[in-house]
Protein backbone atom coordinates (compact mmCIF):
# COMPACT_ATOMS: atom_id res chain seq x y z
CA UNK A 1 0.00 0.00 0.00
CA UNK A 2 1.29 3.25 -0.96
CA UNK A 3 2.20 5.79 2.03
CA UNK A 4 -0.39 8.18 2.61
CA UNK A 5 -0.95 11.26 1.21
CA UNK A 6 -1.01 14.58 3.29
CA UNK A 7 -3.86 16.85 3.08
CA UNK A 8 -4.69 19.62 5.66
CA UNK A 9 -8.33 20.46 5.00
CA UNK A 10 -11.28 17.63 4.81
CA UNK A 11 -13.09 17.62 1.78
CA UNK A 12 -17.56 18.59 1.81
CA UNK A 13 -17.42 14.86 0.96
CA UNK A 14 -15.33 13.67 4.01
CA UNK A 15 -16.92 15.92 6.59
CA UNK A 16 -20.12 13.52 5.03
CA UNK A 17 -18.78 10.60 5.11
CA UNK A 18 -17.27 10.83 8.79
CA UNK A 19 -20.49 11.55 10.35
CA UNK A 20 -22.80 8.31 10.62
CA UNK A 21 -23.59 7.61 13.93
CA UNK A 22 -22.22 3.55 12.55
CA UNK A 23 -18.74 3.67 11.95
CA UNK A 24 -14.82 3.37 14.19
CA UNK A 25 -13.02 6.20 15.59
CA UNK A 26 -10.00 5.63 17.23
CA UNK A 27 -8.12 8.58 18.93
CA UNK A 28 -4.62 8.04 19.82
CA UNK A 29 -3.33 10.06 22.56
CA UNK A 30 -0.01 10.47 24.67
CA UNK A 31 -0.15 9.23 28.24
CA UNK A 32 2.22 11.23 31.07
CA UNK A 33 4.87 8.68 30.66
CA UNK A 34 5.18 9.14 26.38
CA UNK A 35 3.24 5.88 25.58
CA UNK A 36 0.70 5.79 22.97
CA UNK A 37 -3.11 5.27 24.07
CA UNK A 38 -6.31 4.20 22.02
CA UNK A 39 -9.94 4.80 22.17
CA UNK A 40 -13.18 3.74 20.33
CA UNK A 41 -14.71 7.05 20.03
CA UNK A 42 -17.73 6.37 17.40
CA UNK A 43 -18.81 9.92 17.67
CA UNK A 44 -15.40 10.92 16.08
CA UNK A 45 -16.16 12.76 12.54
CA UNK A 46 -14.88 15.81 10.66
CA UNK A 47 -17.24 18.81 11.85
CA UNK A 48 -15.85 21.23 9.08
CA UNK A 49 -12.09 21.78 7.15
CA UNK A 50 -10.06 22.39 10.04
CA UNK A 51 -11.39 20.24 12.63
CA UNK A 52 -12.38 17.07 14.43
CA UNK A 53 -14.92 16.66 17.40
CA UNK A 54 -16.22 13.96 19.30
CA UNK A 55 -18.63 13.62 22.19
CA UNK A 56 -18.23 12.68 25.51
CA UNK A 57 -20.63 10.44 27.46
CA UNK A 58 -18.82 7.96 29.90
CA UNK A 59 -14.82 8.87 31.40
CA UNK A 60 -11.88 7.37 30.07
CA UNK A 61 -7.93 7.83 30.37
CA UNK A 62 -7.86 9.70 26.74
CA UNK A 63 -9.95 12.70 28.18
CA UNK A 64 -7.44 13.08 30.72
CA UNK A 65 -4.30 12.49 28.66
CA UNK A 66 -5.84 15.30 25.99
CA UNK A 67 -5.37 18.31 29.05
CA UNK A 68 -1.77 17.07 29.77
CA UNK A 69 -1.00 16.86 25.80
CA UNK A 70 -3.21 18.09 22.75
CA UNK A 71 -1.31 15.88 20.28
CA UNK A 72 -3.37 13.21 19.28
CA UNK A 73 -3.47 10.80 16.14
CA UNK A 74 -6.87 9.76 14.59
CA UNK A 75 -8.44 7.28 12.35
CA UNK A 76 -11.83 6.93 11.29
CA UNK A 77 -13.15 3.90 9.39
CA UNK A 78 -16.71 3.81 7.69
CA UNK A 79 -18.88 0.45 7.35
CA UNK A 80 -17.59 -0.09 3.74
CA UNK A 81 -14.04 -0.25 4.48
CA UNK A 82 -13.12 3.51 4.01
CA UNK A 83 -10.49 5.81 6.30
CA UNK A 84 -9.02 8.28 7.18
CA UNK A 85 -5.74 9.26 8.90
CA UNK A 86 -4.04 11.92 10.53
CA UNK A 87 -3.24 14.16 13.45
CA UNK A 88 -4.65 17.46 15.51
CA UNK A 89 -4.20 19.34 18.02
CA UNK A 90 -6.82 19.28 20.62
CA UNK A 91 -8.40 22.83 21.31
CA UNK A 92 -11.12 22.93 23.24
CA UNK A 93 -14.37 21.54 24.97
CA UNK A 94 -17.92 23.33 24.26
CA UNK A 95 -21.58 21.84 26.03
CA UNK A 96 -23.64 23.92 23.56
CA UNK A 97 -23.39 24.78 20.14
CA UNK A 98 -24.25 23.12 16.34
CA UNK A 99 -22.31 19.85 17.11
CA UNK A 100 -23.12 19.35 20.81
CA UNK A 101 -27.09 19.49 19.45
CA UNK A 102 -26.52 17.50 16.44
CA UNK A 103 -24.70 14.35 18.84
CA UNK A 104 -27.72 14.46 21.48
CA UNK A 105 -30.35 14.08 18.53
CA UNK A 106 -28.62 11.01 16.85
CA UNK A 107 -30.78 8.37 17.93
CA UNK A 108 -28.18 6.36 19.61
CA UNK A 109 -28.25 9.16 22.41
CA UNK A 110 -31.45 10.72 22.17
CA UNK A 111 -33.73 8.01 23.02
CA UNK A 112 -30.91 6.27 25.61
CA UNK A 113 -32.14 6.91 29.16
CA UNK A 114 -29.05 6.85 31.20
CA UNK A 115 -26.51 9.12 29.44
CA UNK A 116 -26.39 11.67 26.64
CA UNK A 117 -23.07 13.65 24.94
CA UNK A 118 -22.40 15.79 27.72
CA UNK A 119 -19.31 17.74 26.60
CA UNK A 120 -18.14 17.87 22.95
CA UNK A 121 -14.03 18.31 22.22
CA UNK A 122 -12.82 19.73 19.34
CA UNK A 123 -9.45 18.85 17.57
CA UNK A 124 -7.41 21.43 14.84
CA UNK A 125 -6.38 19.32 12.66
CA UNK A 126 -2.92 19.14 11.20
CA UNK A 127 -3.01 16.80 8.62
CA UNK A 128 -4.64 13.57 7.33
CA UNK A 129 -4.29 10.86 4.97
CA UNK A 130 -7.09 11.47 2.35
CA UNK A 131 -10.04 8.46 1.80
CA UNK A 132 -8.29 5.64 1.99
CA UNK A 133 -9.22 2.12 1.28
CA UNK A 134 -8.98 -0.94 3.45
CA UNK A 135 -6.83 -3.31 1.63
CA UNK A 136 -8.55 -6.79 2.40
CA UNK A 137 -6.61 -8.90 0.07
CA UNK A 138 -3.32 -8.22 1.50
CA UNK A 139 -4.63 -8.40 5.07
CA UNK A 140 -6.01 -11.75 4.54
CA UNK A 141 -3.35 -12.68 3.53
CA UNK A 142 -0.73 -10.79 6.20
CA UNK A 143 -2.92 -12.72 8.86
CA UNK A 144 -2.42 -15.92 7.29
CA UNK A 145 1.33 -15.37 7.13
CA UNK A 146 1.08 -14.53 10.63
CA UNK A 147 -1.52 -17.39 12.03
CA UNK A 148 1.41 -19.62 9.91
CA UNK A 149 4.26 -18.17 12.03
CA UNK A 150 2.62 -18.82 14.79
CA UNK A 151 2.01 -22.45 14.20
CA UNK A 152 5.76 -23.04 13.30
CA UNK A 153 7.17 -20.78 16.36
CA UNK A 154 7.86 -22.49 19.45
CA UNK A 155 8.26 -20.32 22.68
CA UNK A 156 8.13 -21.28 26.60
CA UNK A 157 4.61 -20.17 28.18
CA UNK A 158 6.23 -16.76 29.88
CA UNK A 159 4.73 -14.43 32.11
CA UNK A 160 0.91 -14.66 31.87
CA UNK A 161 0.03 -11.33 30.51
CA UNK A 162 -2.51 -12.43 28.57
CA UNK A 163 -5.26 -14.20 29.70
CA UNK A 164 -7.56 -16.95 27.49
CA UNK A 165 -9.95 -14.48 26.78
CA UNK A 166 -7.42 -12.10 25.21
CA UNK A 167 -5.59 -14.60 23.16
CA UNK A 168 -8.76 -16.40 21.66
CA UNK A 169 -9.93 -12.72 21.20
CA UNK A 170 -6.69 -11.74 19.18
CA UNK A 171 -6.49 -14.56 17.45
CA UNK A 172 -9.78 -14.25 15.76
CA UNK A 173 -8.78 -12.97 12.41
CA UNK A 174 -12.12 -11.43 11.81
CA UNK A 175 -11.78 -9.16 14.43
CA UNK A 176 -10.42 -5.24 14.09
CA UNK A 177 -6.71 -4.41 15.34
CA UNK A 178 -4.79 -1.02 15.33
CA UNK A 179 -1.54 -0.30 16.41
CA UNK A 180 -0.19 2.97 17.93
CA UNK A 181 3.53 4.49 18.57
CA UNK A 182 4.19 8.09 19.30
CA UNK A 183 6.14 9.45 16.20
CA UNK A 184 9.19 11.28 16.64
CA UNK A 185 7.41 14.28 16.06
CA UNK A 186 5.34 13.80 19.35
CA UNK A 187 2.02 12.44 17.79
CA UNK A 188 0.32 9.22 17.96
CA UNK A 189 0.60 7.11 14.80
CA UNK A 190 -2.31 4.62 14.11
CA UNK A 191 -1.64 1.48 11.62
CA UNK A 192 -4.76 -1.18 10.75
CA UNK A 193 -3.06 -4.64 11.72
CA UNK A 194 -5.81 -6.70 11.55
CA UNK A 195 -3.45 -9.59 10.89
CA UNK A 196 -2.06 -8.56 14.37
CA UNK A 197 -2.20 -12.36 16.48
CA UNK A 198 -1.00 -13.47 20.10
CA UNK A 199 2.07 -15.62 19.55
CA UNK A 200 2.15 -16.51 23.71
CA UNK A 201 0.62 -15.51 26.85
CA UNK A 202 3.69 -12.80 26.77
CA UNK A 203 3.72 -11.52 22.88
CA UNK A 204 1.82 -10.93 19.83
CA UNK A 205 3.07 -10.77 16.07
CA UNK A 206 2.09 -9.45 12.85
CA UNK A 207 3.57 -9.99 9.25
CA UNK A 208 4.25 -6.81 7.58
CA UNK A 209 2.80 -8.35 3.94
CA UNK A 210 -0.23 -5.10 4.54
CA UNK A 211 0.75 -1.56 5.35
CA UNK A 212 4.41 -2.34 5.11
CA UNK A 213 6.12 0.84 4.61
CA UNK A 214 4.36 2.13 7.81
CA UNK A 215 4.77 -0.78 10.10
CA UNK A 216 8.83 -1.37 8.81
CA UNK A 217 8.82 2.49 10.32
CA UNK A 218 8.29 1.54 13.87
CA UNK A 219 11.74 1.97 15.55
CA UNK A 220 12.85 -0.86 17.38
CA UNK A 221 12.40 -0.67 21.42
CA UNK A 222 9.35 1.72 20.63
CA UNK A 223 6.36 1.85 22.99
CA UNK A 224 3.43 0.05 20.94
CA UNK A 225 -0.35 0.24 21.43
CA UNK A 226 -2.75 -2.50 20.41
CA UNK A 227 -6.39 -2.25 20.37
CA UNK A 228 -8.43 -5.01 19.74
CA UNK A 229 -12.35 -5.15 18.81
CA UNK A 230 -14.99 -7.02 17.63
CA UNK A 231 -18.41 -5.47 16.07
CA UNK A 232 -19.73 -6.53 19.30
CA UNK A 233 -18.01 -3.89 20.86
CA UNK A 234 -16.04 -5.90 22.82
CA UNK A 235 -12.71 -4.64 23.32
CA UNK A 236 -9.30 -5.08 24.74
CA UNK A 237 -6.04 -2.34 24.84
CA UNK A 238 -2.74 -3.70 24.90
CA UNK A 239 0.66 -1.80 25.33
CA UNK A 240 4.70 -3.33 25.30
CA UNK A 241 7.52 -2.54 23.49
CA UNK A 242 8.20 -3.50 19.86
CA UNK A 243 10.83 -6.08 19.52
CA UNK A 244 11.03 -4.69 15.95
CA UNK A 245 10.61 -7.14 12.46
CA UNK A 246 12.45 -10.53 12.66
CA UNK A 247 12.14 -14.44 11.65
CA UNK A 248 9.54 -16.12 13.86
CA UNK A 249 9.07 -19.76 12.84
CA UNK A 250 10.65 -18.63 9.64
CA UNK A 251 8.32 -16.19 8.61
CA UNK A 252 8.91 -12.26 8.47
CA UNK A 253 6.77 -10.79 11.29
CA UNK A 254 7.10 -7.82 13.78
CA UNK A 255 6.43 -8.55 17.60
CA UNK A 256 6.10 -7.08 20.66
CA UNK A 257 6.46 -7.71 24.53
CA UNK A 258 3.41 -6.96 26.01
CA UNK A 259 3.66 -5.50 29.69
CA UNK A 260 -0.11 -3.66 30.27
CA UNK A 261 -3.64 -4.84 29.62
CA UNK A 262 -6.75 -2.44 29.98
CA UNK A 263 -10.60 -3.15 29.47
CA UNK A 264 -11.58 0.02 28.07
CA UNK A 265 -15.20 -0.54 27.37
CA UNK A 266 -17.84 0.59 30.02
CA UNK A 267 -19.63 0.30 32.04
CA UNK A 268 -16.35 0.19 33.98
CA UNK A 269 -13.05 0.73 31.96
CA UNK A 270 -9.93 -0.51 34.32
CA UNK A 271 -6.37 -1.77 34.04
CA UNK A 272 -6.68 -5.94 33.88
CA UNK A 273 -2.87 -6.23 33.98
CA UNK A 274 -0.87 -6.24 36.09
CA UNK A 275 -3.41 -6.95 38.20
CA UNK A 276 -4.19 -4.36 40.72
CA UNK A 277 -5.19 -5.09 44.63
CA UNK A 278 -8.33 -5.37 45.80
CA UNK A 279 -9.16 -2.29 47.79
CA UNK A 280 -12.13 -2.09 50.81
CA UNK A 281 -14.84 0.35 49.91
CA UNK A 282 -14.93 3.10 52.47
CA UNK A 283 -16.63 6.26 51.62
CA UNK A 284 -20.23 5.20 50.17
Amino acid sequence: MKVPQSFTEFSSADILDTQPAMKIGLLGTVNPRGQPHLTLLSTLMACSPQQLSFGQFTEGLSKKHLFENPRTGFLIMSLDRKLWRGKADFAHTAREGREYEYYNNVPMFRYNAYFGIHTVYYLDLLSHSGRQVLPMNRIVFAALQTMLARSLENRSPGKPVLNAWTRAFLNKIDNLKFLSYVGADGYPVIIPAIQAQSLDPEHILFSPSAFTRELESIPDGASLALFAMSLSMEAVLLRGTYLGLGRVGGLRAGSAAIEWVYNSMPPVPGQVYPPLPVEAVTKF
